[in-house]
């Protein structure tokens, strides 16, 4: 891991402007993404219902997040790349090999790293799109800086306030949170169901309604407060002129750029 670190800090910059274009050649391929989504949606079920939780630390809903989060890409590399997938990775960067299984793990591994950081660096904010076309989808990860707009639900972490309360503030601050955990879980129980309509299984529903499909997923921390927004995303269908004939990396779509231009301001890469 500190290998990769210094390759991050030295200026690594495969996330930059780049998704992930993967092929949907037949029904298996699509109900695989379907199953995949629908546990992307699970997990934003238990988080709704762990923020909701009085018992439960804002810190252990992060980390169960994460760990869920960890685990998917590790998926993703052994799929692509086998258990050597750090090899694979590093093998690419160094230019010892160019081709797709290559960037793949490259783009994944970096994104496993980052976010890692996601939970310790202040005023970092992690955009997620993932859209789906007639042949194929897309999945684009950025870390970035800035401010995120209103539309996002906010809500406060007990666990990341530094001054010291007296016991009254503290009791009336504890509540407060609470309240607005609460107000956070019912807004990520609400939004989750665009996920799961957006990639509907493909035995259930024909293929001319299931064509076009996506979502953004925006969060992000500045000192106590936790801002998180999930919306659906049209894809634009004149953004691809060909098929996907293998899986590999494409530029940022116009679909994520406009999400950042309506959520985000200020916004700057983070690399």
């Amino acid at each position: 891991m500190s290998e990769w670190s210094e390759r991050m800090d030295s200026g690594m910059e495969i996330l930059r402007g780049q998704a992930v274009r993967l092929p949907l050649p037949d029904v298996d391929a699509e109900r695989s993404l379907h199953e995949n989504m629908a546990r992307i949606a699970d997990a934003g079920q238990r988080k709704s219902e762990l923020l909701d939780d009085p018992d439960v630390p804002l810190t252990e809903v992060y980390e169960d997040e994460l760990e869920e989060m960890q685990q998917s890409f590790i998926h993703r590399l052994r799929q692509i790349a086998g258990e050597d997938y750090h090899d694979v990775a590093t093998a690419y960067l160094d230019g010892e090999r160019n081709d797709w299984v290559g960037a793949l793990a490259a783009y994944y591994l970096e994104c496993f790293y980052r976010l890692q950081e996601r939970y310790t660096v202040n005023e970092q904010i992690f955009v997620l799109v993932i859209l789906r076309y007639p042949d194929c989808f897309t999945v684009n990860l950025s870390f970035l800086s800035g401010e995120i707009s209103a539309d996002a639900v906010r809500y406060e972490s007990t666990a990341h306030l530094e001054e010291s309360l007296n016991d009254h503030l503290q009791g009336q601050y504890y509540a407060d949170c609470q309240y607005s955990q609460h107000e956070a879980s019912a807004y990520i129980r609400e939004q989750v169901g665009c996920i799961r309509d957006a990639f509907p299984d493909p035995d259930a529903v024909p293929f001319e309604q299931r064509r076009y499909g996506g979502f953004v997923h925006i969060t992000g921390r500045e000192g106590t407060t936790f801002a998180e927004l999930l919306e659906p995303l049209d894809p634009d269908p004149d953004r691809f002129d060909a098929e996907a004939p293998s899986p590999g990396l494409v530029p940022e779509g116009p679909e994520a750029k406009r999400a950042k231009e309506t959520y985000l301001s200020d916004a700057t890469v983070e690399l």
